[in-house]
């Protein structure tokens, strides 16, 4: 049983996400969301960019099994959309097709994301389709491909340790990408499992997509992966408007600041809204050195508490299949 495992399943658990969302704001949530709402993500959208960041909001939901969450969330997202617009600001938007309906019907899923993008392309603002599990992969893929043969504002998200990840990168060279390593349980048939595979499949897609991209957004809080990159763009005189760097809201957060002041275009990714549970244990199964960058800010007595019981639960399911 590995930490990452623990992560994953604490992701996926309805009642412990239920309960976070409950007691969100007292467990620290504010930490590693960017507000509660439309409001507070402007004035966190707001802050950055005065330092000289860009960013891009996320909507967060997970579980969406009915049209009317579905819609709930379109819904929300073109409010944001909106604010943006009026209020002129440095951002754009991060999706999940599952929110939108995919795991209900294609079909509607498909309307719910072809209203976003078309509003978001009247206003010039980029919206980018980030990547869950593999059962999800393709079909996130085919809303993209029909949205580009509307609208030039649609990007995706690349994860390193799929196997395909180097054919899904080529293919969509034109496309503007971020590259992530990935953040879901998948089989040993369809992803690298070891972490050393992981790491150097995510070195290769990026260097080939800022040799031969569109433009490459690097998503990463590793340090040892962003010096190799400084690197390599030296090398072979890549243009800094080539790429950006990604890193989380409220994680490292003075490294965010250093590279905006080195004049590398930098973009922090701002979950905003109460369903911030699954999102976070992603992002430590992800990286479970992440642990370490939010620790102080974010475990408060209530988190370990919540962490613990889904550990609990975690264990005693194995032992159960046993």
């Amino acid at each position: 049983m590995s930490l990452k495992d623990v992560f994953l399943y604490l992701s996926e658990n309805e009642v412990l996400n239920s309960a976070a969302q409950k007691y969100g704001l007292q467990l620290g949530a504010q930490s590693v969301v960017a507000g509660t709402n439309i409001d507070e993500v402007m004035e966190s959208i707001k802050a950055l960019n005065a330092q000289g960041i860009s960013c891009t909001v996320d909507n967060l939901g997970e579980f969406v099994y009915d049209k009317e969450h579905a819609l709930q969330a379109k819904d929300n997202i073109l409010q944001v959309i909106e604010r943006i617009h009026t209020e002129g600001v440095d951002a754009h938007i991060s999706l999940k097709p599952s929110q939108l309906g995919q795991d209900i019907d294609e079909a509607f899923c498909y309307d719910n994301l072809y209203d976003i993008v078309k509003a978001a392309h009247a206003h010039g603002i980029f919206v980018n389709f980030d990547m869950e599990n593999y059962a999800r992969l393709h079909s996130s893929f085919t809303f993209m491909e029909r949205l580009l043969e509307q609208f030039d504002n649609v990007g995706t998200v690349i994860q390193a340790y799929f196997f395909e990840a180097m054919d899904n990168l080529e293919k969509y060279k034109d496309v503007r990408l971020r590259i992530v390593k990935g953040a879901y349980k998948e089989s040993a048939d369809v992803a690298y499992q070891s972490k050393l595979d992981i790491d150097q499949n995510y070195v290769k897609l990026i260097e080939y997509h800022l040799l031969h991209g569109k433009f490459t957004s690097i998503a990463t809080h590793d340090h040892n992966v962003i010096e190799h990159v400084k690197q390599f763009v030296a090398q072979h005189d890549i243009p800094k408007d080539q790429f950006e760097f990604q890193m989380l809201y409220g994680f490292r957060k003075e490294m965010q600041l250093q590279l905006a002041a080195e004049g590398y275009n930098f973009c922090t990714y701002l979950p905003f809204g109460n369903d911030w549970y699954g999102y976070f244990m992603r992002r430590l199964a992800e990286r479970p050195q992440n642990v370490a960058l939010v620790t102080n800010e974010l475990l408060t007595k209530k988190t370990k508490t919540l962490l613990a019981v889904g550990a609990g639960a975690f264990i005693l399911g194995r032992l159960s299949k046993k």
